[in-house]
């Protein structure tokens, strides 16, 4: 008989990092020789979806105004064997802001009744090609899980290349998932205001440039358009093609026109942290690893009274 789930996460605290090690593990020379690409074909994970270690979890997310349930749609239509993903009730119930990065013994206690051990080979995707999925990636890496893969075209590419879906239920036996809390992979609102004055890291906004620029509504309508002073617009539409993250060399084109360089400090932003992960996937896979995101993103930072906005409404 199957005991009750066990947690076993290392306690939540932020160790003493220091800049030089920071510098080190996302160095582009550090990232190509310790990682490998983060995005995995359909075809390869059809091949292994039967051995025992791999885990495929359904990681769907959208946004309030595209009227879509992710939780009713998995149920109905998901690859044999998904578990589902929930980004919202995977996060911290303990502030206001949306699924925010929860403490480790919670992500541990979560993902282990998903059937998910620290030897798991964990496969994400989402029913849009790549919107969410890349936020439950990003989870795992924070959590220091490194084996852990985006499939590119997700749910959609799957489907087209004529691979099995079902509505049945997932019988799953519990892992068992040591959370290793990495805070040099977070950004707070409190290192969002210090780089206003050190201008030390770049922070690049995922958001449509027509929010960035104060020019369209937010999906939250109780937050002001616009972006946070000295930061770059990359719509995170703008590393996708047909629904799949575009080569690595194409990838690195798009940041170097951003005057993006190998030895750049960056920090990933958008409205509440899901889509900013598109572009830190994108940063692992042309080499420039594991760079910081804000958690709390526009949503934190435009919903917080006193913080600077910039904007362009009038196209000046």
């Amino acid at each position: 008989m199957l005991g009750a789930v066990l947690c076993r996460a290392i306690p939540f605290r932020r160790a003493e990092w220091t800049d030089r090690k920071r510098r080190e593990e996302t160095s582009p020379a550090h990232s190509k020789s310790t990682m490998k690409d983060p995005v995995i074909t359909c075809p390869a994970l059809h091949k292994r979806i039967d051995d025992p270690d791999v885990v495929v979890l359904d990681g769907s997310w959208y946004l309030p105004g595209q009227e879509r349930d992710a939780r009713e749609e998995f149920a109905g239509l998901h690859i044999p064997g998904a578990r589902f993903f929930d980004i919202d009730r995977i996060s911290d119930p303990d502030t206001d802001l949306p699924h925010m990065v929860p403490t480790p013994d919670r992500f541990a206690r979560e993902v282990e009744s998903l059937g998910v051990s620290s030897g798991s080979r964990v496969v994400v995707y989402d029913g849009m090609g790549l919107f969410s999925a890349a936020r439950v990636w990003w989870l795992f890496r924070v959590f220091g899980h490194e084996d852990v893969s985006v499939l590119a075209g997700g749910l959609p590419e799957w489907e087209r290349l004529g691979y099995p879906t079902t509505g049945e239920a997932t019988d799953i036996r519990p892992g068992s998932f040591q959370a290793r809390f990495d805070p040099q992979r977070v950004a707070s609102m409190d290192d969002i205001t210090d780089n206003l004055e050190t201008r030390d890291a770049t922070v690049l906004d995922a958001r449509p440039q027509a929010r960035f620029l104060g020019r369209a509504p937010e999906p939250r309508p109780e937050l002001p358009s616009g972006h946070m002073p000295g930061a770059l617009s990359l719509p995170f539409t703008d590393l996708l093609r047909e629904g799949q993250l575009k080569p690595a060399d194409e990838l690195e084109q798009v940041f170097e026109g951003l005057g993006i360089r190998p030895d750049t400090s960056l920090i990933t932003s958008c409205g509440s942290g899901v889509t900013a992960s598109v572009i830190t996937l994108a940063l692992c896979r042309c080499g420039h690893g594991l760079q910081r995101l804000y958690d709390g993103s526009w949503t934190e930072w435009a919903g917080t009274p006193g913080n600077p906005i910039a904007s362009d409404p009038a196209g000046d």
